[in-house]
């Protein structure tokens, strides 16, 4: 089976046909979905579709686009509500200046706060990461240096140094639908220097549907796709991958059930 380790459920284009969006991925043999937490206004939304289905899960955290709208959320706040058996993981989190919809300063605070609630959880770290590396990296390894926390680098797209960074501290890195884009070569470039016991796949869906869906809504049926380019880029067949990358959502994500 596959794992999409990072998408979207809540968001509307993914709510409004759910039953339909969790048969096609079962179809598809996702056997197991990690829907993300963006912000604490939707999070028992998030929380609420992890409960209702065995095998999706869900996180706790804030994106940085939300930075300023979840100014005031503490590390206590986030510690507390990953104690729901269905929270697996703390994120999404980190530093976005391509957009900048939150001032830079409040988004390095609220990553180090979500850090903090990682580093006490023990619960793994989602970081969302661009044109933002090395804060990125500033940060991870600042914070590292005062206490071991796990974590990946989600929907890569970075440079060869934050993969290595990330890697160096034993972060995994997750692959998006991007790697099947014509124009992504230099990230596949990066890829086939990753280890496979540090690879995940994902959709982000609702966003960056892969080649052949690409500009259409994605969803975690599709992250078959993205799987196949990975084993081409990593040279093995799609069983050992689909092997590979479902077994390191599990050592990473260790609160997460693992399908019978």
């Amino acid at each position: 089976m596959l794992v999409d380790s990072h998408c979207h459920l809540d968001f509307p284009d993914l709510f409004s046909g759910l039953p339909d969006v969790l048969r096609r991925a079962e179809q598809m043999q996702v056997g197991t979905m990690l829907t993300i937490s963006t912000k604490m206004s939707t999070f028992q939304n998030v929380r609420a579709i992890a409960e209702s289905t065995d095998n999706v899960f869900c996180t706790v955290g804030i994106h940085p686009h939300e930075a300023e709208n979840d100014a005031d959320v503490t590390t206590e706040q986030l510690i507390d509500l990953a104690k729901h058996p269905k929270v697996v993981g703390i994120g999404e989190t980190g530093l976005d200046y391509y957009y900048d919809n939150s001032p830079r300063e409040l988004q390095q605070a609220l990553f180090r706060r979500h850090i903090a609630a990682s580093r006490e959880t023990g619960l793994p770290l989602i970081v969302h990461t661009r044109d933002a590396d090395d804060d990125t990296v500033a940060i991870l390894q600042d914070e590292y240096a005062k206490g071991a926390f796990g974590g990946l680098i989600h929907c890569f797209s970075a440079s060869d140094q934050l993969a290595k960074d990330a890697l160096d501290i034993g972060f995994y890195i997750s692959v998006s639908g991007i790697a099947t884009f014509k124009t992504a070569e230099p990230i596949r470039e990066t890829l086939k220097s990753v280890p496979l016991d540090r690879l995940l796949v994902e959709t982000d869906a609702p966003f960056l549907a892969p080649v052949p869906h690409r500009g259409k809504t994605n969803e975690p049926s599709f992250v078959p796709h993205t799987a196949a380019k990975l084993a081409e880029i990593k040279g093995v067949d799609p069983d050992t991958l689909a092997d590979a990358t479902t077994d390191n959502f599990f050592r990473l994500f260790t609160k997460a059930v693992r399908p019978l």
